[in-house]
């Protein structure tokens, strides 16, 4: 029995010796499978993910405080109109190139003599102011210099160079600003030839008082230019103004008296008049400018400035379109153009001496912001800075 029993025992010791090499892995496989069906989340985890690592973009608001400051700043800068108007003394450069040779001479000092005399003189004709004008300044400065002791002393001859042109200016009008009616529409008419610029300062006068607050409407009477309507239509659909117009070679004064009409009874502030300039018609023109006048006038006080537009870059030539306009109608003031671009800036003193009238505006670049106020004092400082 006991050899019987020998393979059945030697297989049981086999089979469990089997067992236990194999049931290491098989406690092994258990664990693995139940950590795998840990790491398997389900489709709806019970908490959702931190949004702190779900939004990074969170972290893009903590800006440096200094780039803060340099953002704002910029901002500022682009939306903030400009402050100052352009300075005088930056934008005639030209004409205050006229006197760099003189001012070359005075500062090196000596006594004013006869040369100093020329150069002055010359000076004052390469700026275009004329030679009467010029012999009357010249003559003015002599009077200064000796009054003040200061024959010898040439560096004194600038600052009595800029005492006697302020004066002579100030002389002309203590008061160059846009006169404006009591009560009732004001009315400024804009005269000059073609080419002046006369319909672009129309607007730049709309656009200075409509940021005074006054309520404008500009009147197209200039009939005859191809397209001078249509360009000012443009400005007043950009400055949000009122505009008067007639048929293309229709009759001025119409358009004039539509535009009194509308005035009073829209109650406006300013009305300015934008006329023709035709050269070639002169009698017809001048004839025109004198109805366009007395249709305004028919409203007692409305009309308060009659301004001349000229172009500074034609110097002397400016003086001969002056007086043809002051024949026909009473020239106010004048309004210099282009200024900026030009050595011909003296025709200021020409004009004045000649019509005594006023320059009360210059137009110192392309901008709609820069037709600026004529300063006497700042012009004579900026020809001998």
């Amino acid at each position: 029995m006991s050899e019987s029993l020998a393979p059945i025992v030697l297989i049981g010791i086999f089979v469990l010796a089997a067992f236990l090499l194999v049931l290491p892995r098989i406690v092994r496989s258990r664990e693995a499978s139940r950590d795998g069906g840990a790491t398997a989340a389900p489709s709806r985890p019970s908490t959702p993910p931190p949004l702190a690592e779900a939004a990074p973009a969170a972290a893009t608001t903590e800006v440096p405080p200094e780039l803060v400051e340099e953002i704002e700043s910029i901002e500022v800068v682009e939306e903030a109109p400009p402050d100052e108007p352009p300075r005088l003394r930056d934008r005639i450069g030209k004409t205050r190139a006229s006197f760099a040779g003189l001012l070359g001479v005075l500062r090196r000092g000596g006594k004013i003599d006869a040369a100093a005399w020329d150069e002055l003189e010359e000076a004052l004709l390469l700026a275009d102011v004329g030679m009467t004008t010029t012999q009357s300044v010249v003559d003015g400065v002599k009077a200064r210099a000796a009054a003040a002791g200061a024959d010898a002393d040439a560096d004194a001859l600038p600052d009595l160079l800029r005492a006697e042109i302020t004066e002579r200016l100030e002389a002309t009008a203590t008061d160059r600003s846009l006169h404006h009616a009591a009560e009732g529409p004001t009315v400024w008419l804009m005269v000059g030839v073609n080419g002046v610029g006369k319909t672009t300062t129309t607007a730049k006068i709309a656009k200075r008082e409509i940021a005074d607050g006054n309520k404008v409407l500009l009147a197209a009477a200039d009939t005859f230019r191809a397209a001078a309507a249509d360009q000012l239509a443009k400005w007043a659909d950009r400055l949000g103004c009122a505009l008067v117009r007639g048929q293309d070679g229709g009759d001025p004064g119409a358009v004039v008296f539509d535009a009194m009409d509308a005035a009073t009874a829209r109650r406006t502030d300013v009305v300015i008049v934008d006329t023709a300039g035709r050269l070639h018609t002169k009698v017809n023109l001048m004839r025109e400018l004198e109805k366009l006048k007395r249709i305004v006038e028919r409203t007692p006080g409305a009309l308060q400035e009659v301004l001349l537009v000229l172009d500074a870059s034609t110097g002397q030539n400016g003086l001969t379109q002056a007086r043809e306009f002051a024949g026909a109608v009473d020239i106010t003031g004048v309004v210099l153009t282009k200024l900026d671009g030009t050595a011909k800036g003296g025709v200021v003193l020409a004009i004045e001496d000649e019509f005594q009238v006023p320059v009360k505006l210059v137009g110192l670049g392309e901008g709609a912001d820069d037709l600026v106020p004529f300063d006497p004092a700042e012009f004579a400082a900026a020809l001998v800075e």
